[in-house]
């Protein structure tokens, strides 16, 4: 496997999903919160698009349904909880130290240090805690997708156990709506669950090609958002058409099919990996820097000219932290969580870390260097 094999139209799709995001809260978004946010009336005719924006967290969730499933294949529940945690945490880490550090200096922002010791631990949401960033809430979202993906490597990650594992999910969602069972709505969250499962019946098409089953799973998971989406927007999105809404995200799963069948593979401009390598920490840190800079730097600029002045501080932020934080925090952080699961290996194999009596040590070398989630390697 080389970097030529590098998956890039998902790259280019990730980061398409980042700048709807960012243009959602830049020029989309009806003013509100923490933040000096702008409002639609400043870009109005913008705004009939940039106010569906935040569908780029669907596609997301999409994306890590397909991602994820390629990421764990021939992993067990360790490397890919490792893969998890380096992928995560350095840059996730660097945006909420960037909240308190906007909070000290300007007041602005939830970056309080009551919330932001416990922000750092990324539990905030189980603990009932606001976000030093409101954006952060999608991570909760992930890390539920995450533990059940963990259970799922846990008994073995196999195309069998994948239709199973997908069939119960879908189902199970339903269910806990339909019981109305808080535990059961947190744990298989069936608002968002259609994404996840149609993203991994995207990725067994890839790999392995496709099938009724699978076209099954990918037709019932676009009901189901279709579904959902209509019905948020009379809730959490209210300046949205449920019709738009209705088809943007028939949209999603088109472009996701494509993907999934190689109809995007002419998409391999090498310079989409840098894009690709944005998209995190430029999700992460946009609202805490563009927001507040558009609202100082308008009017003195026009309104067009600060919102491209934004956009371009909240790439070269995001380009600063992925160079300088997040790769040389992920090599290191990946190195030495490798060195503690080989311990952990060492010692259930009945061998000895560390013999305090007798005062040795023997800790295994790491295991050799496995492809990361980001690489996004073709089978």
């Amino acid at each position: 496997m080389t970097r030529r094999d590098r998956l890039r139209e998902i790259d280019l799709l990730r980061f398409l999903a980042a700048m709807g995001v960012v243009v959602y809260h830049l020029a989309g978004f009806k003013g509100r919160g923490p933040w000096p946010e702008p409002s639609l009336e400043m870009f109005p005719a913008l705004g009939e698009v940039t106010r569906y924006g935040y569908l780029g967290v669907d596609l997301f969730f999409m994306i890590s349904g397909f991602v994820i499933l390629m990421s764990v294949w021939g992993r067990g529940p360790g490397e890919f909880g490792i893969s998890r945690v380096t992928r995560l945490m350095p840059a996730y880490w660097a945006a909420v130290l960037l909240g308190l550090a906007i909070w000290a200096v300007f007041r602005l922002g939830k970056g309080d240090p009551d919330l932001v010791l416990p922000n750092l631990s990324m539990l905030q949401g189980g603990l009932g805690l606001d976000n030093v960033d409101a954006v952060f809430w999608t991570l909760w979202i992930e890390l539920h997708f995450y533990v059940l993906i963990g259970v799922l490597a846990a008994i073995g990650v196999t195309y069998r156990n994948c239709l199973v594992f997908m069939a119960c999910w879908t189902l199970g969602s339903v269910f806990a709506d339909e019981a109305g069972s808080r535990f059961l709505q947190t744990m298989l969250m069936p608002t968002w669950s259609c994404y996840f499962v149609a993203g991994m019946a995207l990725y067994l098409m890839y790999r392995f090609g496709p099938n009724l089953l699978l076209w099954g799973f990918v037709g019932v998971s676009w009901i189901l958002a279709v579904h959902w989406g209509v019905w948020r927007t009379g809730r959490a999105f209210t300046t949205a058409n449920g019709k738009v809404v209705a088809v943007a995200v028939t949209l999603l799963f088109v472009v996701m099919i494509l993907v999934a069948t190689g109809r995007l593979r002419w998409l391999n401009w090498r310079g989409l990996t840098v894009l690709g390598a944005l998209t995190y920490p430029l999700y992460l840190t946009h609202s805490q820097v563009a927001l507040p800079l558009l609202k100082h730097a308008y009017p003195a600029l026009d309104k067009w000219a600060a919102l491209a002045l934004a956009i371009a501080v909240s790439l070269a932020v995001a380009y600063a932290m992925y160079r300088l934080i997040e790769r040389p925090g992920q090599s290191w952080m990946r190195a030495k969580l490798r060195a503690s699961l080989a311990a952990v290996r060492e010692v259930d194999a009945g061998g000895a870390v560390r013999d305090r009596a007798a005062k040795t040590v023997s800790v295994p070398s790491p295991r050799s260097a496995e492809p990361s989630e980001g690489e996004l390697v073709r089978p």
